[in-house]
């Protein structure tokens, strides 16, 4: 019998979220602070002036935030009302749209936004094409699928299901389960098969055999520095970036 991922853990993390250095949602908060320059730069450069942004299972506010500061118009969607309290808090703006709702049925109408971003999300839910169409429904003509998830293999399973267990004893079970992980042209053929045509796929992981890296080992805990970068291999976790047609 399959695992069920474990996605009732978002419902009280509170300020975890932004404080915590020993739980993964500091891996998660470390990962977002390296992927949201990249969002930018992909907003900057294909998206219209003043796009209008769905930032899908937003969490605690880590790219809804930093997309608002940088003066962008976004929404945040999530369906943990402890996460989206938490997003609200730390909005600085107080400009991000929070609201709570179920990403097989978005409360959207067609062609509503230019961009929607799915950050560490796909590999959450048990139907990932339900929620692409979801996506494909609600995106302009033109519009772009930003998203950051996890290949299925190996590697990956060692790393970001066995190693997370193994170094940050607060890992809660079914964090990750692997049979949701996602291998990059199953994701293509899901996107392909809903209307959006991906446009390049990059490879993301931690940075490893530096002090950082070695502190994370030994301590259990996430350091403040802790950091991911670019990577010519998708084995571990991959970024993509798709138009609608």
């Amino acid at each position: 019998m399959k695992k069920k991922v474990n996605n009732r853990i978002y419902e009280d993390l509170g300020d975890k979220w932004y404080k915590a250095q020993d739980d993964p949602i500091a891996l998660l908060r470390a990962e977002a602070k390296f992927r949201n320059p990249w969002v930018l730069e992909i907003l900057n450069k294909f998206s219209p002036q003043a796009p209008s942004i769905l930032d899908l299972g937003c969490g605690g506010g880590f790219l809804s935030n930093f997309l608002s500061e940088k003066g962008h118009n976004v929404t945040g969607l999530d369906i943990s009302e402890d996460a989206l309290k938490v997003a609200r808090r730390y909005d600085l703006t107080k400009k991000v749209s929070y609201l709570k709702g179920d990403a097989y049925k978005l409360p959207f109408s067609k062609n509503s936004f230019d961009v929607v971003c799915a950050m560490d999300f796909l590999e959450h839910v048990e139907k990932p094409n339900d929620i692409i169409k979801e996506v494909s429904r609600i995106l302009k003509p033109g519009g772009q699928f930003l998203f950051y998830t996890f290949n299925r293999n190996f590697l990956s399973w060692l790393l970001v299901i066995k190693g997370v267990e193994w170094i940050l004893k607060k890992t809660p079970e079914n964090l990750h389960v692997y049979h949701l992980f996602i291998k990059p042209k199953e994701l293509e053929t899901l996107c392909q098969n809903n209307g959006l045509t991906v446009q390049r796929f990059t490879g993301v992981g931690p940075q490893i055999f530096n002090k950082s890296f070695f502190k994370f080992i030994l301590q259990r805990k996430v350091p403040k520095d802790f950091s991911f970068s670019f990577k010519k291999s998708l084995k571990i976790g991959y970024l993509g970036h798709a138009f609608k047609i």
